[in-house]
């Protein structure tokens, strides 16, 4: 079994572009259980690609980038290309030297996206698994999820300039058919709430989180939640704390959010007899890798013996972390 995807996956999308044959015995051999994650992306304007991602400190790696769709511009010869038959069209395609992985031509990105993603998933049999898209190219995460069974298991929704509408929030938190992670950077339309119950991922990673409510909370059940920005309150996180101390969000680790302020008497408000001062840092990793150092907090058990410190970060950010730690392994 396959266990980890390595640059040499690039020779068997090459090789099966050299004949009808060639491409049949890689499909024969690829039948064999694969370990790899194929994940469709937009890298900017014009240019998308499929690669099987390895992460390094939260970045993707070009190197394992099997496959570019990229616009056709003026001032490249693409006659001197290799010319090639890809899901019923010919297209030109040149090998990357840098990161050996190839590059292909269209004058549709978006089209040249879905062919490719087509032609690989049939060659190696495998399903997508990760989508990185962009407000101009979040019809992906529809189409992906429309033409496969299998749900997705980790979508980057990313876009810092741009502002999302209603509708794709709202098929993004509810339809998406997410496992493992959902992280929206970008902008939510303006009063924007989202008033169902929330889908179960494990890990949530907002930039704008001014529309998560405490009713968003009390009806999740995550690991890591991790909010940059949002309007919750102490007395808000007080409710979230007794709530996970009565069995609520069962299976959190990590909770992270900058709120307007923070008051931890209003936060350990009835807490008080049930917390313990630590004076000393600790650090502290979550289960999707997110590290914080817990400079002094109060510890608080729920009667099963789980333990979580609730620290404060100045100048506004409250962090719940719930021991012991989880090994990290983002891939």
């Amino acid at each position: 079994m396959m266990t980890s995807p390595f640059p040499l996956l690039h020779v068997p999308v090459s090789f099966s572009f050299c004949s009808q044959k060639s491409h049949s015995v890689i499909k024969t051999q690829r039948r064999l259980p694969f370990d790899g994650h194929l994940l469709v992306g937009e890298s900017y304007k014009n240019s998308s690609f499929l690669s099987f991602p390895r992460f390094v400190f939260g970045l993707l790696r070009k190197r394992n980038c099997v496959l570019s769709a990229h616009k056709f511009v003026d001032n490249i010869n693409y006659e001197s290309m290799e010319n090639v038959k890809m899901g019923g069209r010919h297209v030109r395609v040149e090998m990357d030297h840098l990161d050996g992985y190839l590059m292909s031509y269209w004058e549709n990105t978006t089209d040249g996206l879905k062919v490719i993603t087509e032609y690989v998933t049939n060659l190696f049999n495998i399903d997508v698994s990760d989508i990185w898209a962009s407000k101009q190219s979040f019809h992906m995460i529809e189409w992906v999820n429309s033409r496969q069974k299998t749900p997705l298991r980790r979508v980057w929704y990313v876009d810092r300039n741009a502002t999302s509408s209603e509708e794709e929030m709202i098929y993004i938190l509810k339809y998406c058919r997410l496992t493992s992670k959902l992280s929206i950077r970008l902008k939510p339309p303006q009063n924007f709430r989202f008033t169902e119950k929330f889908p179960i991922i494990d890990c949530l990673d907002i930039i704008h989180g001014e529309w998560m409510t405490l009713d968003n909370l009390l009806t999740m059940d995550g690991i890591d939640i991790v909010l940059e920005t949002s309007i919750l309150t102490s007395r808000d996180l007080n409710v979230f704390l007794k709530h996970w101390l009565a069995g609520g969000c069962p299976r959190l680790k990590l909770f992270c959010a900058r709120l307007g302020s923070v008051d931890m008497f209003q936060v350990l408000d009835g807490l008080m007899r049930n917390a313990v001062f630590v004076e000393n840092s600790r650090y502290y990793t979550s289960p999707f890798g997110y590290s914080r150092v817990l400079s002094g907090g109060y510890d608080i058990q729920r009667e099963d013996g789980v333990t979580a410190t609730v620290h404060y970060q100045p100048p506004r950010t409250l962090i719940i972390a719930v021991w012991p730690e989880t090994p990290y392994n983002y891939n």
